[in-house]
């Protein structure tokens, strides 16, 4: 276990690394921009300031508060020299532990230096081989993700989801606020492999599906990537889904189809037509500046000679609920037994180990 001491040392050099001198003036000028009157004229944006406002204080929070339980262990530590005590040592270590966790948590954040790590994300789900079975699956997913988000306190938006024709979900579309969303995220990208007893048959033979999840981060201010307006194609549509059910009685919700790709989106979840507009605009660059990404990719793997396919057909992740129960990563080989935890959000070790590796 590390001293009192090698705790601070490594306090001090994660505040250097972490920026905390230059968040502090972030959040102050984010604080000034709360109190304009115009804030709430663009609702999402003023959404994301008052998140990135929400998200900053918690950083600084949580290194000032770690800085406060080392002061109180140097005082603690120097009336032990004084006084030596059983119980108050067997506490000393106790807190010692405690605090070591919490400053390994915070060296999470230091793996987290690539360009857009700080960025909110887009994390979508799609159904995958499998049929009836893969949507269920993608809707298992959807409630393992949501609780994983909840459990973490960010706050997120569905932004769009299709149904299954009988059950599940065909894709659903997240926008995920908290800084360090995409860092923390971007792993969890690639096809997830479900093997278990199925539902859906009277001989509850065993089933294996599929379903891919995709991230990438919201891209704002950047130059990276570019869309001209006439490659854009605009339609409106009532509330319900991209199929045209008819929910809501005014034409809120928008689909926006870029025309070089083909790729369209939808977005339904904003309350004017013009918030949907952006958030799926958000989305179409998001999905654009994933494909470069994997142009480019590929490019380096064509280069180097690496003839592994990435992406769909290349799961990174089993969920096997018979004839066993295990749930393993295929890239740090990380595994659990508990595919109950898993499945109700609790992700943090696969996403520490993925991030370390």
């Amino acid at each position: 276990m590390s001293s009192l001491s090698d705790l601070k040392s490594k306090l001090i050099l994660l505040k250097s690394k972490l920026s905390y001198d230059d968040n502090l003036i972030k959040l102050n000028d984010l604080k000034l921009k709360s109190e304009e009157e115009d804030l709430w004229k663009d609702q999402v944006k003023a959404q994301e300031i008052l998140q990135n406002i929400s998200d900053l204080q918690k950083n600084i929070e949580n290194i000032d508060s770690i800085e406060s339980d080392i002061q109180n262990l140097e005082e603690f530590e120097n009336l032990l020299k004084n006084e030596p005590d059983t119980t108050l040592e067997n506490e000393m270590v106790f807190n010692l532990n405690d605090l070591n966790k919490k400053i390994l948590k915070l060296e999470l954040q230091t793996y987290l230096s690539s360009k857009y790590d700080k960025n909110n994300a887009i994390f979508s789900i799609h159904s995958g081989q499998g049929g009836t079975e893969a949507m269920d699956w993608a809707a298992m997913l959807q409630r393992m993700y949501m609780k994983y988000f909840e459990s973490k306190g960010w706050k997120y938006d569905l932004i769009d989801i299709t149904p299954g024709e009988e059950v599940g979900i065909k894709s659903v579309y997240f926008k995920v606020y908290t800084n360090y969303a995409y860092g923390y995220l971007k792993h969890e990208s690639g096809t997830h492999r479900l093997v278990r007893l199925s539902p859906f048959n009277a001989d509850q033979l065993r089933q294996t599906s599929f379903a891919k999840v995709e991230v990438s981060p919201v891209i704002e201010n950047d130059n990276t990537v570019a869309i001209k307006p006439e490659e854009i194609e605009f339609s409106a549509y009532r509330s319900g889904g991209c199929g045209g059910q008819n929910v809501n009685k005014v034409s809120t919700a928008v689909r926006v189809v870029h025309k070089p790709t083909g790729i369209a989106v939808c977005s339904q979840s904003q309350r004017s037509q013009e918030q949907n507009r952006n958030m799926a605009m958000e989305v179409l660059l998001s999905k654009i500046w994933a494909i470069e990404q994997e142009k480019q990719s590929q490019e380096k793997k064509d280069i180097k000679g690496d003839n592994v396919v990435a992406g769909w057909g290349h799961q990174i992740r089993s969920y096997v609920l018979h004839p066993y129960k295990m749930v393993k990563d295929l890239r740090t080989r990380y595994e659990t037994s508990d595919t109950t935890g898993v499945l109700d959000g609790d992700l943090d070790a696969f996403i520490e180990a993925e991030l370390k590796l």
